[in-house]
């Protein structure tokens, strides 16, 4: 069955708001209503081979598509071994290295996503992302 508007929407407002409670300490660096949200460190970091100053190390973003909600979660990338037994239901949904494609509202699991977040947070703290 297709993804219903109403239940893009329910997906995409699921994952936002788990994201605006770690904002502060966290800094928007989008947010586009329905369509996008997404959270950076907040702190400058260096980034790339050049050593370019960016506003902050980017964290995790939410992006509603025609098909399914998206989910970027930066920090499952180098630390995905830490996660895999603490989420096992949002990790069915985890698509490439770090997004995670939701097209039902029943493959979220907000305590997962809770614990997954905060664990994240701790990761950019400790690795020198935020203040």
């Amino acid at each position: 069955m297709p993804l219903t508007p109403e239940d893009r929407n329910r997906i995409f407002e699921t994952l936002k708001a788990a994201l605006e409670k770690h904002n502060p300490p966290m800094a928007v660096s989008q947010n586009k209503e329905g369509i996008v949200y997404e959270l950076i460190g907040n702190k400058p970091v260096p980034y790339g081979s050049k050593k370019k100053i960016v506003p902050g190390m980017y964290f995790s973003s939410v992006v509603a598509r025609k098909d399914m909600v998206s989910f970027y979660f930066f920090p499952i990338y180098y630390l995905k071994k830490d996660y895999q037994d603490i989420i096992p239901t949002l990790i069915k949904s985890l698509k490439g290295k770090t997004c995670f494609n939701f097209k039902k509202m029943e493959q979220l699991n907000a305590k997962e996503l809770d614990i997954m977040l905060k664990k994240g947070v701790q990761a950019w703290k400790k690795s020198g992302y935020m203040k």
